[in-house]
């Protein structure tokens, strides 16, 4: 064997993989987020004015094709794309980190025994570090769907809330929102992955004997399911983010929080979640299959794995 094909056959490790990981996250959001789009609009549309969009997705497609052109539907594509993006590295890529950071310390018996408690605390610290790089994004993206004549597009969107807001307030008033948003989604989102994907995989037998389509169709339903729960779960932090997010407000983010949820109550608190559980059972479904087949194609197929054989 010849050097050349010696270095191939090598699988990677260190900060070498670890960039695989989170290239393989960063490609799966952002290209699933970044499809979604049209659904996003509508789903935002939908919290923010529940007067006007008040006859289901369908009903709320046409009337802003009707109002807006076919155009609006694509309106936030650019700091949807770039937002997640991000997210996407940090949070696939911190997840495995921090797995793998766990199995160490506590040693492969003990991180077995405990493994849904490592998912959760794994996931809900790497999505911590997402967010980060999510929020100004995020509020970008919510603004011009919100406010369709306030910039053209992700620059100037950005740069005029930087200018009129501040980095603070323009930028991470929903930092406290989208945390309580993605945190727990994220925690649902991957616990609930690894449990299902157990439980299929415990069934069909061992990974190894399966076929790559067989894997992807695995990560494709047991995405699904996740997504689905996930979506419910966050609801409520989704409706206030959009809130928000829509303009400027007076008051500290907390109070600003609290007094939004007094006004919606409950049932306004799970407006637009039909919509969500749709995007996002779908987006997670295609997330986990694409984060699997590109962690394949770049030689990551790896990763730390704590499922009883």
């Amino acid at each position: 064997m010849s050097s050349i094909q010696t270095q191939a056959a090598v699988a990677p490790t260190g900060a070498s993989l670890y960039a695989r990981f989170a290239l393989a996250g960063a490609i799966c959001c952002g290209v699933t987020h970044g499809a979604l789009t049209p659904v996003d609009v509508v789903k935002t549309r939908i919290q923010l004015e529940p007067t006007v969009y008040n006859k289901g997705m369908g009903a709320a497609f046409r009337q802003v094709v009707k109002a807006e052109g076919a155009g609006a539907l694509m309106t936030g594509f650019g700091p949807t794309f770039a937002g997640y993006f991000l997210q996407g590295a940090f949070k696939f890529g911190g997840y495995e980190f921090w797995k793998k950071t766990f199995i160490d310390t506590l040693g492969m018996e003990t991180a077995q025994n405990n493994r849904t408690a490592i998912y959760l605390v794994s996931s809900g610290i790497a999505e911590f570090f997402a967010d980060v790089a999510l929020c100004p994004l995020e509020a970008t993206r919510i603004r011009l769907v919100s406010q369709p004549t306030f910039a053209t597009g992700l620059v100037g969107g950005f740069t005029r809330i930087l200018k009129e807001d501040g980095l603070i307030r323009g930028f991470y008033s929903g930092f406290g929102p989208i945390l309580l948003k993605q945190i727990p989604y994220t925690m649902a989102k991957f616990v609930v992955f690894e449990r299902v994907s157990e439980a299929i995989l415990e069934a069909a037998g061992p990974k190894e004997n399966l076929s790559g389509s067989t894997l992807t169709s695995i990560n494709l339903g047991s995405g699904l399911i996740a997504g689905m729960t996930a979506a419910v779960v966050s609801q409520p932090a989704d409706t206030l983010l959009s809130k928000i997010n829509k303009a400027s407000g007076t008051g500290s983010i907390t109070s600003r929080l609290i007094g939004l949820a007094g006004e919606l109550g409950v049932r306004g608190l799970f407006l637009g979640l039909g919509p969500r559980i749709v995007m996002v059972g779908t987006l997670t479904a295609f997330q986990f299959a694409i984060y699997g087949d590109i962690k394949k194609a770049l030689g990551a197929a790896g990763g730390a794995e704590i499922a009883k054989k």
